[in-house]
């Protein structure tokens, strides 16, 4: 018996926030089961074939390439720099995975599944196909949330590591690379905070934050920036601001009444430490239940 889209929207939130507050969340799944929401046709099966596919990319990668033995010092710095170029051979080279401006311009850039099939995306979605490759191959691997560019690295973030920008194939980043990529994005030079291994929430609340910048800049689809709010919202940690955005999308695509009162709900929120923002959210409720006369 097939369910309602609305039944199988509903199972794939209640994952989804369950996902979320695991102690060691899958980064995969959660962006798996945020890509469901931009397609209906993305059940359980293809979610359990993209999953696959990671695996079958990790098996194609040696379990320790040469020069990976480990240790400290020049060891460790060999074996990372080893882990990279492999990596990069199989992803970059071999299968081609790699970004061009193009790429920003479309949604499907942002869904995991969608980057497994057409090989390209986002810096920070080719970043997540890195890691999880590379993870499940047993690399010392993980994201790098740098402002304005995700990339990846190798080995010990607190010591001997390397940085590869997937969205270029793979290259390996200098220090002058990098610091260049922050410059480029802020303007600010690069600090070593900027270099801490991104936490898998972190990183789909700033996919999500794509995809509603996404949809911002093309008001036809506020359906698409509703969703991605409403999973923003599901995470343990968000920002507050999410709600008077949530409230604000419901009102724009007609649903005054629940909109006025999410408005309303946030003022009283925000008053204790922003009483004339308050007050300004609450004239906005006002407004919106003016429409329904």
């Amino acid at each position: 018996m097939h369910r309602d889209p609305d039944s199988r929207r509903a199972d794939r939130r209640r994952q989804f926030a369950e996902a979320a507050r695991e102690e060691r969340p899958d980064l995969a799944l959660l962006c798996l089961l945020l890509a469901a929401e931009a397609d209906p046709e993305l059940d359980e099966h293809g979610i359990d074939a993209a999953q696959i596919e990671l695996d079958r990319l990790a098996g194609l990668l040696p379990f320790r390439p040469a020069a990976a033995r480990g240790g400290t010092g020049q060891g460790a710095d060999s074996a990372a720099h080893a882990w990279a170029r492999s990596v990069a051979g199989l992803l970059g080279t071999r299968c081609g995975f790699h970004g061009l401006p193009a790429d920003y311009r479309r949604l499907e850039s942002s869904l995991l599944h969608e980057v497994l099939r057409r090989r390209r995306g986002l810096p920070i979605l080719l970043s997540v196909v890195w890691t999880e490759v590379a993870r499940r191959a047993g690399a010392p691997v993980y994201g790098v949330a740098l402002p304005g560019h995700y990339v990846v690295g190798f080995g010990d973030p607190c010591g001997a590591h390397v940085l590869v920008d997937p969205f270029d194939g793979g290259r390996i980043l200098t220090d002058e690379d990098a610091g260049l990529l922050v410059a480029g994005a802020t303007g600010q030079p690069l600090t070593p905070q900027m270099l801490a291994p991104a936490d898998p929430l972190e990183t789909v609340l700033r996919i999500l934050n794509n995809i509603r910048a996404w949809a911002t800049a093309r008001p036809e689809r506020s359906d698409v920036r509703l969703w991605a709010v409403e999973l923003s919202l599901l995470l343990p940690s968000h920002p507050a601001r999410l709600r008077h955005e949530h409230a604000e999308v419901l009102v724009e695509r007609g649903d005054f009444v629940r909109g006025a009162a999410e408005l309303e709900e946030y003022a009283a929120v925000v008053e204790t430490v922003d009483p004339e923002a308050a007050e300004t959210v609450r004239r906005q409720a006002a407004a919106a239940r003016a429409m329904l006369n």
